[in-house]
């Protein structure tokens, strides 16, 4: 038998398409007379999808990160709470003396106060919003100026190299020796306290962590074709940094962001906890956490709990979305 006997027309200019086997993966052949109007041929390695735009890509691995999902969900409720809530809920947080003649101090829950009373009489749903507005504005405002700071000071000094390179990481290393809570406790000490302050002091400890991953980064991409292809075309060693290097490590910039609201937010609830947060009249959860703390040792254990599920809610949250946000915005842990 030749080869010419085995020969079979093409279907598409053939008349006789039903004796034409048609191979589908490694299972057994099958014609196209045996396929409906509405089947596929499915490829080998499986079936195949449209995976659509980058960003649509990314919000599809994103989504299937169900814990990352609720997360989001909490962060978003728990600005809501903090600053939508005062005005639905409004009450007195500024002046003691007033709200001591309109309610009792270490009351229960009930009679008006869902969540009761501190040892000064305020409204803890009320001082609860109050103080994650310190809270969610020192976490944000200092992961932002750290992870800014951080990204340029890296950048800088991946890119250039050499003694440059050499000397800015070892003034990161020297600062990353001395323990972040104690260096916190003696800038808050030496300076006077003000929100602003405590932005800055976390952003401080916070910067030199962005530094070291960027610097990686750039270790790696400024040896690349299109940066070499920029300085061959004349481009500025800023428009290198600016356009090319930075912008290519967005993904490692986002996560360390994300992370350092939680971390930042933490921090400041340490400090608040000793006593060193936010000044009076303000609060922040630290401080809130600390007096229940004292209040639940004379018996009004209430006075803790709400604070304290704010605290590990919000911070567990960051976490699940970041987490979500690295496997979206990392190529090589995308699950396919």
């Amino acid at each position: 038998m030749t080869d010419s006997d085995d020969f079979r027309p093409d279907p598409v200019f053939n008349d006789d398409e039903r004796q034409t086997p048609l191979p589908i993966g490694a299972g057994p052949t099958m014609t196209s007379g045996q396929l409906s109007e509405g089947d596929a041929l499915v490829p080998e390695g499986g079936e195949s999808r449209s995976t659509g735009g980058i960003l649509r890509q990314m919000g599809r691995v994103f989504v299937e990160n169900k814990l990352a999902v609720v997360g989001l969900g909490v962060i978003v409720l728990m600005v809501l709470f903090c600053f939508v809530g005062p005005h639905l809920y409004p009450t007195n947080q500024t002046d003691a003396q007033l709200v001591l003649q309109d309610s009792t101090s270490n009351a229960p829950p009930g009679n008006g106060n869902p969540l009761g009373t501190d040892s000064n009489g305020y409204n803890i749903l009320g001082r609860l919003m109050f103080g994650g507005q310190a809270s969610l504005i020192v976490g944000f405002a200092s992961a932002l100026v750290a992870t800014v700071f951080g990204t340029l000071y890296g950048a800088m000094s991946g890119f250039f190299g050499s003694w440059f390179d050499s000397l800015l990481m070892r003034v990161v290393d020297v600062l990353l020796s001395i323990p972040v809570l104690f260096l916190l406790i003696a800038l808050v000490t030496i300076y006077h306290q003000s929100e602003i302050l405590l932005i800055l002091v976390i952003a401080f400890v916070s910067w030199l962590v962005p530094a070291r991953l960027v610097r990686g980064e750039t270790l790696s991409l400024r040896n690349r074709e299109y940066v070499q292809a920029v300085r061959v075309m004349g481009g500025s060693r800023t428009r290198i940094i600016g356009r090319h290097i930075i912008p290519n490590s967005v993904g490692t910039i986002v996560v360390f962001a994300t992370f350092q609201i939680a971390d930042s937010i933490l921090l400041l609830a340490a400090l608040g906890f000793l006593g060193l947060g936010v000044p009076a009249p303000q609060t922040d959860w630290g401080t809130m956490l600390s007096n229940g703390v004292d209040a639940a040792g004379s018996g009004y254990w209430w006075q803790i709990y709400p604070t304290g599920i704010c605290i590990v809610l919000v911070v567990v949250a960051f976490n699940y979305v970041g987490d979500a946000l690295r496997d979206s915005l990392e190529v090589r842990l995308q699950q396919r």
